[in-house]
């Protein structure tokens, strides 16, 4: 592993990322529409908003950020990029860390505005530090990166790519504990949703908007979260293949 091979893909893809408008509208425009679309639609009701946009405050940034790294990599997978990449002393771990910390970068702008818009301008309220709050929904954001990244190696085209986001980041948003209390569920779907990342994710936040100090619990849940990154990117770099398919 070498730092300066690490931070010179990080340059790299940044600079990729500031000269494709639509992938910063992705980034930046997206979730804040999202959010302030759920504010007017509970506008009667603004203590529910505080408990959803709360919730969504994490998750919009997860699913878009899932999206665009999963198809992101999958395009520099299919167009030889990666192979090419491969064949100079740089290493997997490398390039992995180089594609996370650029990502990582976009999903903490990225979080800090839709942060900032939910609490200046839309009046979310948490008994919890905004500041925290932002702290989990950039941990929310990276995690979506991170999943992204990994699931590309399944993928053989951009549509597949897609195609992963009902799969794998669906069945977690129905069964985060948004619609329905975990603690509540069937048994067999409590269990299955006990090993879903996005749970913790869920409950990180609940914690916050239910306690003006942070808890046990929500340190435990922060860091189930970051040991979620760290796996998915080591088995991220363990798909990197040296010819492509």
């Amino acid at each position: 592993m070498s730092a300066r091979l690490t931070f010179a893909t990080a340059g790299r893809i940044l600079r990729q990322l500031r000269h494709d408008r639509r992938t910063i509208a992705l980034i930046l425009v997206v979730p804040t529409v999202l959010l302030t679309l759920l504010r007017y639609l509970y506008d009667a009701s603004p203590q529910l908003f505080d408990r959803v946009g709360l919730i969504m405050l994490g998750v919009f940034p997860l699913v878009i950020m899932f999206l665009l790294t999963s198809v992101a990599m999958l395009r520099e997978r299919t167009s030889g990029t990666l192979e090419r990449l491969l064949t100079t002393p740089i290493g997997k771990v490398d390039i992995l860390l180089g594609y996370g910390i650029a990502f990582a970068v976009a999903a903490a702008v990225q979080a800090a505005i839709a942060s900032a818009l939910a609490y200046v301008l839309l009046g979310l309220d948490t008994l919890g530090p905004a500041w925290l709050v932002g702290v989990i929904a950039v941990g929310n954001s990276v995690l979506g990166m991170a999943l992204g990244l990994l699931v590309s190696a399944f993928a053989n085209s951009e549509f597949q790519a897609v195609q992963f986001m009902p799969a794998v980041v669906l069945p977690q948003v129905l069964l985060c504990g948004l619609l329905q209390p975990r603690d509540q569920m069937a048994g067999w779907l409590q269990a299955i949703s006990d090993v879903l990342p996005m749970s913790y994710a869920v409950q990180a936040l609940t914690e916050l908007g239910a306690h003006p100090d942070p808890t046990g619990v929500m340190w435990r849940d922060l860091g189930i979260i970051v040991g979620c990154v760290i796996v998915a990117l080591l088995l991220g770099a363990a798909t990197l293949r040296r010819r492509t398919a």
